[in-house]
């Protein structure tokens, strides 16, 4: 770690306060190399946690850092192991609370840059926001709420962030967890003065999660991800090699020259997924029965949402 790091970390956490001047010989200290070490951005969480004011050019700066290391730190790119999400989680919430509306943004920033996210760093922001909007306290919350209970403007557009990321189940695929969480939130903030924004992600998520359909292989491993930019880098690859890893990988490779080479059954195409994804089957019927008879009564987000997916089936 570099010595600009740590010696700012030791003045901050005396007189908790970072300067513009000091946030510009951070960005040329930690990108001086090209890349954001662990040691340098668990640096950056500790002078973060003691910050009395958080402007906007600590805050751009934190979120881009963090981000470079988690998503850039180590190969492949803009992947995010489980290992590396788990350390996010920590650093985030060492104190059993997510101390700034930063660190949340940093996470949800990371999310949607990724090509491939954890479900748990996904589903560790859904819980913080509704946990926020269920006691009214949280870095999303500025005081003075009239109710504790209802959702704010922030707090819908960080889920809708959150639930509609490419890093997730696929592009604006939302999975029954998430619809779940929607579902939640409507029942307990019914009669509450919800921001303008709820109301349409309640319709889009649960209506998504019913007609919507996630892609198997929408998401490469991290592991396989690695494993192929190895292959590519590797500069004694060659030719023969590909091919004969080819023909064990798909041992029905044909013989003889006009057939297709290792052709496998491809199954449904991408449109034809589609398509029976804008089919709402049995079981997400029964479960779409359940979750709007679980309270006994109809609600008008309810109604709008049958009203939606009648109209889409047309």
């Amino acid at each position: 770690m570099t010595t600009q790091f740590t010696d700012l970390a030791r003045r901050v956490a005396t007189d908790g306060q970072v300067t513009a001047d000091e946030v510009l010989a951070l960005r040329r200290e930690g990108w001086g190399d090209g890349i954001i070490t662990r040691e340098e951005a668990e640096a950056l969480f500790a002078i973060n946690n003691v910050l009395d004011v958080r402007d906007e050019q600590w805050s751009d700066f934190f979120v881009e850092a963090i981000g470079e290391f988690v998503l850039n730190g180590t190969q492949p790119r803009l992947q995010c192991s489980v290992e590396e999400a788990g350390w996010l989680i920590g650093q985030v919430d060492h104190d059993g609370v997510v101390e700034s509306l930063v660190e949340l943004e940093t996470i949800v920033r990371i999310i949607e840059r990724a090509e491939n996210t954890p479900d748990s760093l996904k589903n560790y922001v859904i819980e913080q926001v509704e946990r926020e909007v269920l006691s009214g306290t949280g870095p999303t919350r500025c005081g003075g709420e009239l109710s504790d209970t209802h959702i704010t403007a922030a707090e819908a557009n960080i889920l809708r962030r959150v639930v509609f990321a490419s890093g997730g189940h696929g592009p604006a695929a939302v999975s029954r967890f998430e619809a779940e969480m929607l579902f939640r939130l409507k029942d307990e903030t019914l009669a509450e003065a919800n921001a303008p924004e709820w109301d349409e992600l309640f319709l889009d998520g649960v209506s998504n999660y019913l007609k919507g359909f996630a892609l198997q292989n929408a998401q490469l491993e991290h592991d396989r991800a690695k494993e192929l930019q190895e292959f590519v880098a590797d500069n004694k690859a060659n030719v023969g090699r590909f091919i004969g890893r080819m023909a064990r990988e798909a041992p029905q490779v044909a013989n003889h020259f006009g057939k297709v080479f290792g052709k496998r059954d491809a199954g449904p195409s991408f449109t034809e997924q589609a398509i029976a994804g804008e089919e709402i089957t049995d079981h997400e019927q029964e479960w779409l029965d359940k979750m709007i008879e679980s309270d006994g009564e109809i609600d008008e987000l309810e109604r709008r949402l049958i009203a939606r997916i009648i109209d889409e089936g047309e």
